[in-house]
C-alpha cells in the first residue's frame, strides 16, 4: 500500500443505554484510558492520513477526547452502514484527491491489536487482494453475533445478523467482528446502495459483503482471537475487557524484566513504565502516569499516580505516591507515607506515617516519623524546601511557606514557622514541666471519684 493513502473511521456514537451511565460508553476507562483512546492509539500505529471518529449529537466530551482527531455527527441512529456514511463529507478531500484505503473500526473494542490491523491491511496490498476485506473471529459462544457465510472459494458471500439468521446459519461458527477496510471510493459506493430490510429495519454495513458477491466481486476476509474484538456494552463487559487488558500488561512488564510476585494482585495501567529487575509485591496499583527506573522495589499496598521514580528506589509496604511525586536514586519512602508534588534527592528518606506535599526534599535529608508539611491555609498551597542532608525529627509540622537549611536538625515534636539556617539546630515547642508526686495523688483523686460514683449508681 506504499502507492495507497489510509484513511480511519471510528464508530463512536453508541450511548450505550445498558451502561446506566451519564458518561458517554466509549470514554468509559479501560486500564485508566478512555477506551475509546486505545482504539484510536492502535489505528495511530498505521500512520492515516485522516481519522474521522463518528459521533451522536451533543457528544461534546467525546469530540474533546479525541482531539486533534475529526469528528462526524450521525444526526440519527441508523445502523452502521448509515454511520460510516456520515463520514463521507470529512473524507471528501481525501477521497477525491487519491485512492484512499478506508478502515473502519469500533470505539468500544480497545482489545484490538495493531497486529491484526496490519494483517488487515496486508490482505489488501496482496497481489489480486479483494476490493474489500473483513475482520473475524470464533469464538467460544457464537450467541448472538452475525454469521460470515463463505462461498467455496473462501471469500465472503454474505454476513448475516443473528435476528436474521436461519437454524442452520447459525450453526456456523465464524462470526463477524464488524472491522472492514477496503478502497474508499468502492466501500461508499456499496454503502450507498444499502437498504433497511431487516429486523432491525437499519442500514447495516455489513450488507456490503452480500452486495459485492452479488457482483461477482466478493470480498476477503481475516481471522482474529475472539478476545480482540470484544465489545462493551454493559459494566460486565467493561469488567471483562478490563481482565483481559490486565493479563496483557502484566505479561508485558514479566517480559521486559520486571518481577511480579503474585501478577493477579498487580493492577496496572496503560501508559505503566516500569525499568529492569523491577520487583512488585502484591497488591500494588498504577494509576496513569507513572514511570519507575531499574532496580526499584515497591512493596505491598502501594498506590502510585503520576509519578517518576528513579534506579534503585525502595517503596512501602503502605506508600502512596500521588501526581507530581518525583523519588531520585535510592529514595526509601515507607509504610503509611504519602508524597504529593514533591521532589526527593538522591538517597532522602520518609520511612513512616508522615506527609509530604508541596515540597523539596534535599540528597541524603531524613524525614522522621509522623512528619508533615503544613501546605494549606485554608486559601492557597505552599511549598517546604528541606536541603541536603538535614534531618527533620519525628512528629515535626513545617508550616510552608518555610525553608530548612542544608544540615539543619529540626528537633522532634517542633512546629516550625520560620526558615531554620544551614546546619542550624531548631526546636520548637512547649517547655516541659515535671511535678514531683504528681502522677499518684492525680490517680488517688479520680479512684476516689469512681468510687463515689459507684456507689451513687449502686
Amino acid at each position: 500500500m506504499s502507492d495507497r493513502k489510509l484513511a480511519v473511521v471510528i464508530l463512536a456514537a453508541g450511548k450505550g443505554s445498558r451502561m446506566k451511565s451519564d458518561l458517554p460508553k466509549v470514554l468509559h476507562p479501560v486500564a485508566g484510558r478512555p477506551m475509546l483512546r486505545h482504539v484510536q492509539s492502535c489505528v495511530a500505529t498505521l500512520s492515516p492520513e485522516e481519522t474521522v471518529v463518528v459521533i451522536a449529537p451533543g457528544m461534546a466530551d467525546v469530540e474533546a477526547a479525541v482531539a486533534p482527531s475529526r469528528c462526524a455527527v450521525q444526526n440519527k441512529p441508523l445502523g452502521t452502514g448509515h454511520a460510516v456514511a456520515a463520514a463521507r463529507e470529512a473524507l471528501q478531500p481525501l477521497l477525491s484527491i487519491v485512492e484512499t484505503e478506508v478502515l473502519v473500526v469500533f470505539g468500544d473494542t480497545p482489545l484490538l491489536t495493531a497486529e491484526t490491523l496490519s494483517r488487515m491491511v496486508e490482505a489488501r496490498a496482496a497481489p489480486g487482494a479483494p476490493e474489500i476485506v473483513g475482520l473475524a473471529f470464533r469464538p467460544a459462544d457464537p450467541a448472538h453475533y452475525g454469521r460470515v457465510i463463505l462461498d467455496d472459494a473462501g471469500r465472503v458471500e454474505k454476513i448475516v445478523e443473528f435476528a436474521d439468521a436461519d437454524s442452520a446459519q447459525r450453526q456456523i461458527d465464524l462470526c463477524n467482528a464488524g472491522i472492514v477496510i477496503g478502497s474508499g471510493r468502492r466501500l461508499f459506493d456499496l454503502i450507498e446502495r444499502l437498504g433497511s430490510d431487516n429486523a432491525q429495519g437499519e442500514y447495516y454495513l455489513t450488507d456490503i459483503f452480500g452486495l459485492a458477491h452479488h457482483e461477482g466481486r466478493p470480498a476477503g476476509v481475516v481471522e482474529c482471537p475472539a478476545e480482540e474484538v470484544l465489545g462493551v456494552n454493559s459494566r460486565a463487559d467493561l469488567a471483562l475487557v478490563e481482565g483481559v487488558m490486565q493479563d496483557r500488561l502484566r505479561r508485558r512488564a514479566m517480559d521486559a524484566g520486571v518481577t511480579l510476585i503474585d501478577p493477579a494482585s498487580v493492577w496496572f495501567s496503560a501508559d505503566t513504565m516500569l525499568g529492569r529487575d523491577v520487583t512488585v509485591h502484591p497488591s500494588v496499583f498504577f494509576g496513569p502516569g507513572v514511570t519507575v527506573g531499574d532496580r526499584v522495589e515497591i512493596r505491598s499496598f502501594c498506590h502510585l499516580e503520576g509519578a517518576k521514580v528513579s534506579d534503585d528506589a525502595i517503596l512501602g509496604p503502605f506508600a502512596r505516591l500521588r501526581p507530581g511525586a518525583r523519588l531520585g536514586e535510592k529514595v526509601h519512602v515507607g509504610n503509611f507515607v504519602e508524597i504529593k508534588n514533591a521532589e526527593l534527592g538522591a538517597g532522602a528518606k520518609a520511612n513512616h506515617l508522615s506527609y509530604i506535599g508541596d515540597a523539596s526534599v534535599g540528597a541524603a535529608a531524613n524525614i522522621g516519623a509522623g512528619t508533615i508539611t503544613c501546605n494549606y491555609d485554608g486559601f492557597a498551597k505552599h511549598r517546604t524546601t528541606i536541603g541536603a542532608g538535614a534531618f527533620i525529627g519525628s512528629n515535626t509540622a513545617l508550616v510552608a511557606p518555610v525553608d530548612v537549611g542544608p544540615g539543619a536538625l529540626v528537633g522532634a515534636g517542633s512546629t516550625i514557622t520560620r526558615d531554620v539556617p544551614s546546619d542550624a539546630l531548631a526546636v520548637a515547642r512547649g517547655e516541659q514541666q515535671n511535678r514531683e508526686g504528681r502522677a499518684a495523688s492525680y490517680r488517688a483523686e479520680q479512684k476516689a471519684k469512681k468510687a463515689e460514683k459507684d456507689g451513687h449508681q449502686g
